[in-house]
């Protein structure tokens, strides 16, 4: 990633540049969204049996810079009409990562979903991360809402 007026470069490569050159980088669909959306890489279609787990591959790899992560997250399409969600969401692809982007999709529905090459399944949001450096203490400061939890505010 570089800077260029407030725009970072992020470096993806093809994995199997023959095989999958017909696959696009993931892309932004609109000016002001917040995720690119990556499509499928399957080879052949590849159904989703309901409550089914499947690694799905996209053919690309890519290298994030130190400071960052990408998120992958759902596409609110998918789930609202085919429930379609990503099992451990958002996954985090850390910056040392260097593998293949695989997505994890689940089916929530009860009826299958065919994947296809080139669908679009998920989206990655790229953010800066902060490191801490965890500190054990005798108590911590007081707030307001202290120990008020789940519903605290009213359903």
């Amino acid at each position: 990633m570089t800077n260029d007026d407030t725009i970072l470069t992020l470096d993806f490569i093809r994995l199997r540049p023959e095989q999958d050159a017909d696959l696009p980088l993931p892309q932004y669909m609109t000016k002001q969204a917040a995720g690119m959306d990556i499509c499928a890489g399957v080879d052949e279609d590849l159904t989703i049996d309901p409550g089914q787990v499947v690694l799905v591959p996209t053919g690309f790899a890519m290298a994030l810079p130190n400071g960052f992560e990408a998120q992958v997250r759902p596409r609110s399409g998918l789930a609202v009409t085919h429930g379609i969600g990503i099992i451990n969401s958002p996954g985090t692809i850390d910056a040392d990562y260097r593998g293949e982007i695989r997505i994890a999709l689940i089916n929530f529905s009860l009826t299958p979903y065919r994947i296809h090459r080139g669908d679009r399944i998920a989206q990655l949001v790229i953010n800066k991360v902060n490191h801490v450096r965890p500190r054990l203490v005798k108590s911590l400061n007081t707030t307001a809402r202290n120990e008020k939890g789940f519903g605290h505010t009213g359903t």
